[in-house]
């Protein structure tokens, strides 16, 4: 089965995000007041070829752990729903 997957990555609490920040201070002078809390992360979507949902959302977990974020530092939410036949 072919399934669509969104990996949403984001930094975890605490680390620094130098880019949130500089657009959180460049808000006010374009008019954006009130606007608090600005975090930037990665989004990336792409389709998997496994045997079940369950069997998908594994090997993305490990793509995830190995590939996509360090975990270190960074959190990820995969949503995965059923797409196109192959």
């Amino acid at each position: 089965m072919i399934f669509d997957v969104t990996v949403e990555v984001r930094l975890r609490p605490g680390i620094a995000d130098p880019q949130g920040a500089t657009i959180e201070r460049a808000l006010p002078a374009l008019g954006f007041d009130g606007v608090q809390d600005v975090k930037v992360g990665k989004s990336i979507r792409f389709t998997i070829d496994a045997e079940s949902e369950t069997a998908a959302f594994a090997e993305v977990e490990d793509l995830c752990h190995r590939f996509l974020t360090n975990p270190v530092i960074e959190d990820s939410v995969v949503t995965i729903a059923a797409g196109a036949s192959a």
